[in-house]
């Protein structure tokens, strides 16, 4: 055994590089499987010992197939009822244990899926949005990639994908607060936005917050029926921003906000969201005719969900989304990534990076991010994230969308570039995108339905 270890040690570099196609350091990780195929914990030549429930299995991401192995410990607070070292793990590898999606079967794919040992959870028609959305349960003893991999080979061309969990786009809490005066914004009229229609994606929100009171505000939770929603901290933040009263920095305070919730507690206490929910949300919410839909919400790359969020793209809808938290070294962060959706990272007063941004060639802009004050239930607090950066540019863009000065998320992008301040390297770089949004918000005249 202890040769076998050896062995293992020297060739997991290569042998990650060959199934993920991620360069990696000397470093070496296993990750540990239940019988559902979640990682459920890592050992390495850095976090020795760091498992949690589950026993060594095949030294694969989750994307891949292998062998199930039994879990053997406890669950934890973790994803995917894991330990908590999972919130390391790369966001492809979390996922809702036993569960896959899949969108627009083909005719028979209910009995052929029987007879392979699926069963169906939910079926959903996205009537906006034209799309007929199942939530599968996997056979027993079957893990998740391997299922994915079971009913692509079945059915060609079928889009199916894990149920990705997704995360709020915050990064950690901050105690100063930030000056908004670096976007070169005054102060904002109470009828900011009268006339304007925007929608978010994101948590429970606190709607008897004093933020929000009189507010236009239409709330819809989209959590499984048998969990709760999640903390109301993130989403009430953000809906005050988007509309809160001027006392509380709302941006558009006249504007009517369509925000729906994805994020509910599992049965292991985590907070979290999944694919699901979010492609429900997007079809209500395009249902609503909105200007723009603001998503700081972050996960991985999804066919299923990148087929609905096309169709949203189509029928209009310019989506603005957090560039997400992970930090320099981290993978893109989806949706933001989609080529499709406008991505957002987060800067300081000093027009400093937010030093958990991520980084890549998927970000568009910058806007404020660090130490923003937000509503949260019971007060305010600073907060910090790319998260609370996208309401910035969802703004703009929603102004310019009713105003009809653009259409098109390419068209938003231009008018977006036409006032900015260029940081880091010359023209476009994988941290600040295009740079820092200067544009003004243009209250006047008011826009129309």
């Amino acid at each position: 055994m202890p040769r076998f270890r050896r062995i293992l040690a020297r060739l997991a570099p290569a042998v990650l590089v060959l199934l993920t196609g991620q360069p990696v350091s000397a470093d070496w990780k296993i990750l540990y499987y239940d019988s559902e195929g979640r990682a459920v914990g890592i050992e390495g030549n850095e976090k020795q010992g760091e498992r949690s429930g589950g026993t060594r299995q095949e030294y694969a991401p989750a994307g891949r197939s292998g062998r199930s192995a039994p879990a053997t410990g406890k669950s934890g607070a973790g994803p995917n009822g894991a330990g908590g070292d999972l919130a390391n793990l790369p966001a492809n590898l979390r996922f809702e244990a036993g569960q896959i999606i899949v969108s627009d079967p083909p005719k028979g794919f209910e009995t052929r899926a029987r007879q392979l040992g699926f069963s169906v959870l939910d079926k959903v028609t996205l009537r906006t949005l034209s799309v007929e959305v199942y939530r599968m349960r996997v056979p027993r003893g079957t893990s998740v990639p391997a299922a994915v991999t079971r009913l692509r080979r079945q059915f060609p061309g079928l889009s199916v994908d894990a149920n990705h969990l997704l995360d709020p786009s915050a990064g950690k809490r901050t105690a100063a607060i930030f000056a908004r005066s670096v976007m070169g914004w005054g102060k904002t009229a109470a009828t900011c936005g009268r006339g304007l229609r925007l929608g978010a994606i994101d948590g429970a929100v606190d709607v008897e917050h004093p933020a929000l009171n009189g507010r236009n505000l239409e709330y819809r939770s989209f959590h499984g029926a048998s969990r709760r929603p999640g903390a109301m901290d993130h989403g009430t933040a953000i809906a005050a921003m988007l509309i809160g009263k001027p006392s509380w920095g709302g941006l558009l305070p006249a504007a009517e906000l369509k925000h729906a919730n994805i994020f509910e507690v599992n049965e292991n206490g985590r907070v979290s969201a999944n694919v699901f929910g979010l492609m429900k949300a997007v079809d209500w919410i395009a249902g609503q005719k909105v200007h723009v839909i603001n998503l700081s919400v972050a996960g991985s790359s999804n066919q299923v969900l990148d087929k609905v969020l096309i169709k949203a793209h189509r029928m209009g809808y310019i989506l603005v989304a957090a560039a997400g938290n992970g930090g320099p070294a981290a993978p893109p962060a989806y949706p933001a990534a989609y080529h499709y959706v406008i991505a957002v990272t987060a800067v300081d007063v000093n027009q400093s990076l937010y030093a958990h941004a991520n980084r890549g060639r998927y970000v568009d802009f910058a806007a404020p991010g660090v130490d923003v004050w937000t509503a949260v239930p019971g007060g305010g607090r600073a907060q910090s994230g790319t998260s609370f950066a996208a309401p910035y540019v969802s703004v703009i863009v929603a102004l310019n969308v009713a105003k009809q000065r653009t259409k098109t998320p390419d068209a938003a992008r231009k008018r977006l570039m036409a006032q900015l301040l260029d940081l880091g390297t010359p023209g476009r770089d994988e941290q600040f995108g295009f740079g820092l949004i200067r544009h003004p918000r243009d209250c006047s005249p008011q826009v129309a339905g």
